[in-house]
């Protein structure tokens, strides 16, 4: 094969490789979302988020990833977070709220916010914030699963495990999702029913949760905390109700969702503060 052959092919191969991402001023904000194709850290101005304050009923987990996310901020050693459980009961607002409140104790922090379907590309964000060793990153990811064909949880090892390099130490992962193991459960027990040695079948992925230090369990409100998260909400914007009436129609709400959690509990103040005329 000539030179010039060699030359197109290697032309070639540069356009369809994704170009180096430019290093971000890390400066410019608190909180990033990063994209991939092409890669890039995009500042967020305001993150949308709670008081730390307002999110009821899960007080053991808010102290022990508020203490963890503290340990790392300060330079000290800090545990990959899995926060699993109920749909809507504060995992992802856990977590955004905690990196304001380290925000206001005057710690130095960036959150950075991934897609599951940009994993692919974490070794090339690592290497990016690998570059900034003085500037500390907790990595979110947030509705983490894996299906029975998804090979993408094999990108997630680079920031847990950290291959032959190591995780960078200014690099902590959170993340959340609905499945204690990430994938399943009758997908776990499929690979084992089918498979020459069920025990090695899917070790490989139900594995990956327990690289995280830390389990953190959400589970469904009871009433009572469901009702004091509306009330709550309700004396930080300033709406003004009674509580009889408060009561009967926050139940009644959340008997037509047929579900009780934070998140039915925002979406009801948020009907009573439009009808309030309040703006939140």
């Amino acid at each position: 094969m000539g030179t010039a052959n060699l030359t197109r092919i290697a032309e070639a191969l540069e356009r369809i490789a994704p170009a180096p991402a430019e290093t971000p001023d890390f400066n410019a904000a608190d909180a990033f979302v990063w994209h991939a194709a092409p890669d890039r850290l995009v500042p967020v101005e305001r993150v949308n988020r709670v008081a730390l304050s307002l999110l009821v009923g899960i007080d053991r987990a808010r102290d022990i990833l508020l203490e963890n996310t503290l340990q790392f901020a300060r330079g000290l050693p800090a545990n990959n977070a899995l926060l699993w459980g109920a749909r809507g009961m504060g995992k992802s607002s856990l977590v955004k709220s905690i990196h304001a409140e380290i925000l206001a104790r005057d710690e130095v922090l960036k959150i950075v916010e991934l897609q599951r379907e940009d994993l692919p590309s974490l070794q090339r964000l690592l290497t990016l914030l690998r570059a900034a060793p003085a500037t500390r990153f907790l990595l979110f990811c947030d509705d983490l699963s894996f299906s029975h064909d998804d090979q993408h949880y094999k990108s997630l090892k680079a920031v847990l495990d950290g291959g032959i390099e190591g995780r960078p130490e200014n690099v902590l992962f959170y993340a959340t999702s609905n499945r204690r193991h990430l994938m399943p459960r009758d997908m776990i027990e499929n690979e084992r029913s089918s498979a020459i040695n069920p025990s090695e079948a899917v070790e490989e992925k139900v594995s990956l949760s327990d690289r995280f230090g830390l389990w953190l369990g959400f589970h469904p409100c009871t009433q009572d905390e469901y009702l004091t998260m509306i009330e709550g909400y309700c004396a930080a914007h300033g709406v003004k109700i009674d509580a009889a009436t408060l009561r009967a129609e926050a139940i009644e709400w959340q008997a037509t969702r047929g579900a009780r959690s934070g998140r039915v509990a925002w979406q009801y103040f948020t009907d009573l503060a439009g009808r309030r005329g309040v703006r939140i």
